[in-house]
């Protein structure tokens, strides 16, 4: 797949030194960067839904002992 990219005049500065410090090619260090990008994005959404799912947890297991404490007590 052919992609063409506009960068403005900072972008290219920064492409460029990157070629030169890797001695990479400019379409290298692009695919590099969009995997980067991807990896990062998924890492962030896994974080997320961690989180959610120890909070459910907590929620949910803070409804159990209710119910526990409730049967408990003969109710």
């Amino acid at each position: 797949m052919l992609v063409t990219v506009r960068l403005n005049s900072e972008m290219e500065d920064i492409l460029n030194s990157l070629t030169q410090r890797f001695h990479k090619k400019k379409s290298d260090i692009i695919r590099e960067a969009i995997r980067f990008y991807a990896d990062e994005l998924n890492k962030n959404q896994k974080t997320r839904m961690q989180k959610a799912m120890e909070k459910t947890a907590k929620s949910d297991f803070k409804e159990y002992k209710t119910l526990q404490d409730t049967i408990n007590d003969g109710l």
